[in-house]
């Protein structure tokens, strides 16, 4: 079920798991006006065309340790596929590494990584990032303030 089917009530369910992924069937049924098990079966239909990746818990970075924010540009020296590939595989394997994304544009690679401290960034940087054969250079940008962060998309535009 393509996503311009998804009708209003559709919508309300998503937007109420995006805040609260705990809510059971019936706290959505009761928030959403509609009996337990139309509700169920909305959420059950939503769940298969995988429109939710999946449910977490989002942990605050500073109450864990998680000290030290950056975003990181990065700049590879050679582009063919199999050296693309194999770059990809060592950041996903780099737990500091909490998301990548290859670009366009003047630098090859966005990182956005999480660290302790300003010790770990630099063991990051010095024995993993710099440490690969195939980076020409890598720019950091420290994360001062969080001004905003959403993981909830904004559904009021989609076509019902």
């Amino acid at each position: 079920f393509p996503m311009k089917t998804l009708d209003n009530i559709d919508k309300k369910i998503l937007r109420l798991l995006q805040k609260d992924a705990r809510l059971n069937t019936k706290e959505i049924a009761d928030k959403i006006g509609l009996s337990v098990t139309p509700t169920y079966e909305r959420l059950k239909k939503i769940e298969k065309t995988k429109i939710i990746k999946g449910y977490v818990a989002l942990l605050d970075q500073k109450a864990i340790g998680k000290t030290c924010s950056a975003f990181c540009t990065i700049s590879l020296r050679l582009h063919s596929a199999p050296l693309l590939k194999q770059f990809e595989q060592a950041l996903k394997s780099f737990p500091e590494v909490m998301e990548c994304y290859h670009v366009a544009g003047v630098y090859d690679y966005l990182i956005k990584v999480v660290v302790n401290n300003m010790e770990d960034y630099k063991n990051l940087l010095v024995n993993k990032l710099a440490a690969m054969e195939n980076v020409a250079n890598v720019h950091s940008a420290f994360i001062m303030t969080e001004v905003k962060h959403e993981t909830a998309y904004d559904l009021s535009l989609l076509s019902s």
